[in-house]
């Protein structure tokens, strides 16, 4: 839980990576200018084709990426000696930290938030029917789950900065979504950037686990969660309000190229892990299969459940909520009213959230959101379309409260009950199972919808996975590890949990070793 080596030894081949830098962003502004170029038919490239330049471009995007992947992955050399001196840390130096993470997560959630703003305008350019347009979210939510595996597990392998500097990489490139001349190309892009954002949130909740001390921590890290959610789907509204009736759809992904570039100049500033680093020095890679293997099992199956029962509720059942209000038609209560709710109320929640994580209980806030989720959903089966507004009104505020909750915690339990060796392979999965139901949540709501009851048997149809995790937690939840802190201002010292059977035969505790600055001895 130390920030690692000096900012300027973190990249171990810079040349190569601001070379790939170079080629990714030359191939990005080629397809931006010609989309500047389409300005005399209204920014409508559907009738173009991908010219020779364009297929450079995409060639120099690839290379561009692939280049400074390769740049930002550390050699493994073994031995103790392999590990980078910890540097000092500060509260400036961990604000800092905080603040570039958030801005990260900010843009990582605008990706996927943008998809609900340009889906009208690319349904009209490329002439889609309602089935056709509904392969865009589809295929970037399916993106977004390989890439929480992906990313996850890489975090484990090459490190928790390489992977965060390759994501953002992948944000620069897959900008070009916004040049695709037919729909295809653009459900490729868009696969790509769901890829990209898959994997950002899992791998900052590693990082932030590992380089802030104990105590507020985990507070800190709910109050992210929550916040960055609701900031990108504003900040991504926002852009969308004021930029699509000037420019059209195209421009609301080439509107974000500047904060990726931001983000990329801002990494001399995140640092690698040093307990990532230490353990990587001292022992083998673990396969990720440890996530079921003894003593993980049980941490594994509340988490799957846990997030799988969200994904269901948020992509089945409240994705097609609004339509089920609309078509009621007594409540005036619109699809962006139920947009506005979400948003807002996500903030007092991830607040209280926040408080009761650290004040109270990592678990019980845990069920206590898992509660308010499933007392709100049997309560909309109970009282169905035909209550009154305000008992409807406040049902549909209790759900929000309670999925906004349940989103904003399962990260960061997730980054604080497993070790460090397999901590982003576990944050991918559980992000990646929380995902997946975009994919066959809303199919399945469908069918219970056409059931006999309606609304009434969906909303009983999620409330019971929703119920079950709870008590899986409160049954079976791990509580949260302290982490062994040094004083103010020295190199805290790297002590994690860590019980993978048959990696490292240690119960409790594993601490590793930390070089002081300027002492020639370690502390353990």
């Amino acid at each position: 839980m130390t920030l690692s080596a000096p900012p300027g030894s973190l990249i171990p081949r810079p040349l190569l990576f601001w070379t790939g830098v170079a080629l990714t962003c030359a191939g990005v502004v080629e397809h931006l200018w010609t989309f500047i170029d389409s300005a005399s038919v209204d920014f409508r490239m559907s009738m173009m084709g991908m010219s020779s330049v364009m297929w450079a471009a995409m060639v120099a995007i690839v290379v561009g990426v692939v280049l400074s992947g390769f740049a930002v992955v550390q050699p493994r050399t073994p031995g103790p000696g392999a590990a980078p001196i910890p540097a000092r840390t500060t509260t400036v130096s961990r604000r800092r930290l905080i603040a570039i993470l958030s801005f990260a997560l900010l843009v990582d959630q605008m990706k996927p938030a943008t998809l609900a703003f340009i889906s009208p305008g690319l349904r009209a350019e490329y002439h889609l029917s309602a089935s056709d347009v509904s392969w865009l979210p589809t295929v970037a939510l399916t993106g977004t789950v390989l890439g929480s595996l992906v990313w996850g597990r890489a975090a484990d392998r090459i490190g928790r900065r390489a992977t965060i500097l390759i994501a953002s990489l992948l944000f620069l490139g897959t900008t070009v979504c916004g040049a695709m001349p037919t729909f295809g190309g653009t459900l490729v892009t868009c696969a790509l950037m769901g890829m990209a954002a898959g994997g950002m949130l899992p791998v900052v909740y590693a990082l932030m686990t590992e380089s802030l001390p104990p105590g507020r921590r985990a507070a800190i890290m709910v109050l992210q969660a929550g916040l960055t959610t609701t900031g990108g789907y504003m900040a991504a509204s926002g852009l969308a309000a004021v930029l699509i009736p000037l420019a059209g759809w195209r421009v609301t992904w080439f509107a974000q190229l500047p904060l990726v570039l931001i983000l990329i100049a801002l990494n001399r500033w995140i640092p690698e892990s040093a307990a990532f680093t230490a353990r990587r020095a001292r022992t083998k890679q673990v396969p990720a299969s440890a996530l079921f293997a003894r003593p993980q099992t049980a941490k594994t199956l509340v988490v799957s459940a846990y997030a799988l029962a969200w994904g269901l509720v948020y992509w089945g059942f409240i994705t097609l909520l609004p339509s089920q209000l609309e078509s009621a038609g007594r409540h005036g209560m619109s699809a962006a009213t139920l947009l506005f709710f979400s948003s807002l109320l996500a903030i007092p929640t991830c607040a209280i959230g926040a408080w009761l994580y650290m004040r109270w209980s990592a678990k019980g806030t845990m069920v206590v959101y898992a509660a308010l989720t499933v007392a709100a959903l049997l309560t909309l089966a109970a009282v169905g379309m035909d209550g009154s507004r305000p008992v409807l009104l406040a049902t549909v505020m209790l759900l929000f409260v309670g999925t906004a909750g349940v989103i904003a915690l399962i990260g960061p339990y997730t980054a604080e009950i497993y070790p460090v060796a397999i901590r982003g392979t576990a944050g991918g999965w559980a992000a990646a199972i929380g995902k997946s139901g975009g994919a066959f949540g809303p199919p399945l709501i469908t069918l219970a919808l056409a059931a006999p009851g309606g609304v009434r048997t969906a909303a009983v149809f999620v409330a019971f996975p929703m119920a079950l995790a709870g008590l899986a937690v409160a049954v079976r939840g791990s509580t949260p590890q302290a982490v062994a802190q040094s004083p103010e201002g020295a190199a805290p010292l790297v002590a994690e949990p860590d019980d993978l059977a048959g990696s490292e035969a240690v119960s409790g505790w594993t601490t590793a070793t930390a070089r002081l600055p300027g002492e020639g001895g370690t502390a353990t």
